[in-house]
């Protein structure tokens, strides 16, 4: 039978994420509504303040629940890790692929009922050179998006406008070498003009990582393989739309612990968020947190 969630916890809002401040007001109310007890509720208007106050919830709360993008939760998941708080999740941002990844509805009152309604699930968390991440990291056109798109464009515009900033600055972009260590000595290479560290299925709103399970316990590797940027074009539309080719243009390698290495070195954006560069040691970090999650999954959530 699946545990139950808390009925008390603290909510922490990264106002500055896309819907963040717009809905804090009405997910305290709704969240009172649904029965859950809110011992304290903020919105964070720096986004630097989000790891002291969630640092500070976890110590204090059952459950702290987190509103924000895919940077902001991925940012404070460090915290939740060796403790019995439940890390549950209001998708606010932009893409939301850590709560597609869940199945969690992205509506605001889908993802309460969740919280008041749902079960505890242990998922696995990606560790990228001993730092914990939620969902996904990439190399490639993704960091180069993350880390010039102008926030007032990512704010108002979304998807739309990553799309839009995407076309610019790809005539800037060059395709890279990578290398792959695996547990067992086996080294690989070739070029690729994506790669994606993948603890869960969904990166930039997509599911790309089909064959990834959040508590699989193993970490995968994906490159889009080739030197074409239309060929990594292509990867993406075949895979958003479930062609059956989609699988040729990608390569994967799965595991506990890889090392991954780029030539030109790569800068690599986690959760949306430039943090790292190449080279790094990849692991999994099996079974790491509870998260609220559905009863039943919501097959509509994962859809890009």
């Amino acid at each position: 039978m699946a545990k139950a969630l808390p009925k008390r916890a603290i909510l922490i809002v990264n106002a500055m994420s896309r819907a963040g401040e717009a809905a804090f007001d009405d997910a305290c109310a709704k969240l009172a509504a649904a029965g859950v007890d809110l011992i304290e509720a903020h919105a964070v208007a720096e986004p630097e303040g989000m790891d002291a106050a969630v640092k500070a919830a976890v110590a204090r709360a059952p459950m702290v629940i987190v509103g924000g993008g895919d940077g902001s939760l991925s940012s404070v998941v460090d915290h939740f890790v060796g403790k019995d708080t439940v890390f549950a999740v209001l998708p606010l941002g932009t893409a939301n692929s850590f709560a597609r990844t869940l199945a969690l509805p992205l509506d605001l009152e889908g993802a309460v009922e969740v919280i008041a309604r749902g079960r505890r699930k242990r998922i696995d968390l990606g560790r990228i050179d001993g730092d914990f991440f939620a969902n996904a990291a990439a190399l490639g056109l993704s960091p180069m998006i993350a880390d010039t798109v102008p926030h007032g464009l990512k704010r108002y515009l979304g998807m739309v406008g990553y799309l839009m900033w995407a076309i610019r600055v790809a005539f800037k972009f060059r395709p890279f070498r990578i290398t792959v260590g695996e547990e067992d000595g086996t080294t690989s290479r070739c070029w690729a003009t994506e790669a994606r560290i993948a603890n869960g299925t969904h990166h930039g709103g997509i599911e790309l990582v089909e064959s990834q399970e959040i508590d699989s316990g193993v970490i995968v590797i994906q490159a889009v393989t080739g030197k074409s940027l239309w060929g990594l074009a292509w990867s993406w539309f075949a895979t958003l739309f479930k062609l059956r080719r989609r699988e040729m243009t990608t390569t994967e390698w799965r595991g506990r612990r890889m090392t991954l290495d780029a030539r030109p070195r790569q800068k690599i954006s986690i959760d949306g968020e430039i943090a790292a560069n190449t080279p790094v040691v990849v692991e999994v970090a099996k079974g790491a947190i509870e998260v609220a999650a559905p009863r039943e999954e919501h097959p509509s959530s994962s859809g890009p």
